[in-house]
């Protein structure tokens, strides 16, 4: 199997957001969730991911990164 792109998931203080998922991205969420508890030997709840997720995405889209810089 690939190398997830999440992986050593930081503990961090979270910021309690309500947000509506279209039903396919929550059950690809669990199903992601369940496929890194199975490769890291630990339990994570889908809810856990979204946080690194959205960071790993901001965090490699250039055309973000840039406009950041210049804010």
């Amino acid at each position: 199997m690939s190398k997830l792109k999440l992986a050593g998931l930081q503990d961090d203080t979270p910021v309690k957001v309500t947000v509506e998922l279209p039903a396919n991205v929550h059950r690809d969420l669990q199903t992601y969730a369940r496929i890194l508890a199975e490769a890291e030997g630990q339990s994570f709840q889908f809810q856990q991911l979204i946080g690194p997720m959205l960071s790993r995405f901001m965090a490699t889209d250039r055309s973000f990164i840039a406009a950041k810089s210049r804010s």
